[in-house]
């Protein structure tokens, strides 16, 4: 058999499995969240989320609402360097983002089992 054959037949099988694959996927809200950023950030996500006082004031302060949070929570970046990821109970991360106003935010989480809380809020220029 050519190899052009051989070709013809592996793409043909190939589409045959992307359709098939789309066919299946289509209504559920599958992800692909592989990268330690992606994981983390869901994981915080899909948590119920509290605010500590100093986080509230900040967001008064600075006037930010919890859409703007949300928003970082879904296109943010996690900084692991500024991050305690070795703690047992409650691990904290340090989420970057920009925010609609283009304010470069800096937000604190402490990400329990069952509970996010943000614990500080900084605005960087």
């Amino acid at each position: 058999m050519k190899f052009i054959h051989r070709l013809g037949f592996y793409l043909g099988g190939f589409a045959i499995g992307l359709v098939i694959l789309f066919f299946f996927l289509s209504g559920k809200r599958a992800s692909c969240d592989y990268s330690p950023d992606a994981r983390v950030l869901k994981n915080i996500r899909i948590k119920e989320r509290a605010y500590s006082e100093e986080a509230r004031e900040a967001m008064i302060n600075y006037k930010i609402d919890t859409l703007q949070i949300s928003a970082i929570l879904e296109s943010g970046d996690i900084d692991f360097g500024r991050s305690n990821t070795k703690l047992d109970s409650c691990k904290t991360y340090m989420v970057t983002g920009e925010s609609e106003e283009n304010q470069h935010l800096e937000l604190l989480f402490e990400n329990c089992d069952s509970l996010a809380t943000l614990k500080k809020v900084w605005v960087k220029p």
